[in-house]
């Protein structure tokens, strides 16, 4: 008995396929789910690490410019007040109020630091949103993928010992297709989840550090410009 038994297991096509197609209809969407929710983290994941390298090559590039010793009125025509890069972006929001900030005679409108700081800081703002998009579903997908392949596991288990107890049978090759139909969701619930759980972090900590340096140099050229007030 226990050799035919593992005879017809034997006999069982165990790809991930033949799992998938003999699965239940509920089953099939949370896999379905979990796939696309699998393919949607890459795809963020891989345009978030080609953002994050052009950036940091652009702000590698726009501190050799700006620290070179050219008059930063020049540099700012050289760039114009709306370039591409995201620190000349931030360094043109500050050139652009404090152009803004001149009266016909010369002198300086009052507050025109303050308003210098905060343009910089909008500008900032946008480009931390900018930076940080995608980021909400790569920990929504991280956090909630493994509830849903377990909601998977739990409905496939119960339809599989219902079929049991209709067949009245507890053969090895009665159980085991439906278990292992069941703890497939857990496995592509997993497969999603720990890949978004952890570029998550690294590109969370990837974005602040870039913030961080365009807050650094905001401050920077915000004493800069303080002292031309001053003088």
């Amino acid at each position: 008995m226990e050799t035919e038994t593992l005879q017809l297991a034997q006999q069982l096509d165990f790809s991930m396929w033949a799992l998938f197609a003999r699965a239940t209809l509920t089953v099939k969407l949370v896999m379905i789910l979990l796939i696309a929710a699998s393919f949607w983290s890459w795809s963020i994941i891989v345009q978030k690490i080609i953002t994050f390298r052009s950036a940091r090559r652009e702000a590698a590039n726009f501190d050799r410019s700006f620290w070179s010793g050219e008059p930063l009125d020049e540099f700012y025509e050289q760039i114009g007040p709306d370039p591409k890069g995201r620190a000349h972006r931030v360094f043109a929001a500050g050139m652009t109020e404090w152009h803004r900030s001149h009266r016909e005679d010369g002198q300086m409108i009052a507050g025109a630091q303050a308003r210098i700081d905060r343009s910089m800081d909008v500008t900032i703002a946008k480009e931390v949103e900018s930076l940080q998009a995608g980021l909400p579903v790569l920990a929504t997908v991280g956090s909630t993928a493994p509830f849903v392949g377990l909601f998977g596991t739990v409905w496939g288990i119960m339809h599989a010992f219902i079929g049991i107890a209709e067949s009245q049978n507890t053969n090895l090759a009665v159980v085991a297709p439906g278990i292992a139909e069941a703890l497939l969701a857990t496995g592509l619930g997993l497969l999603a989840a720990i890949p978004a759980v952890v570029f998550y972090n690294k590109l969370s900590t990837d974005a602040d550090r870039i913030v961080g340096n365009y807050e650094a140099f905001a401050d920077e050229f915000s004493t800069i410009l303080s002292r031309q007030l001053d003088s």
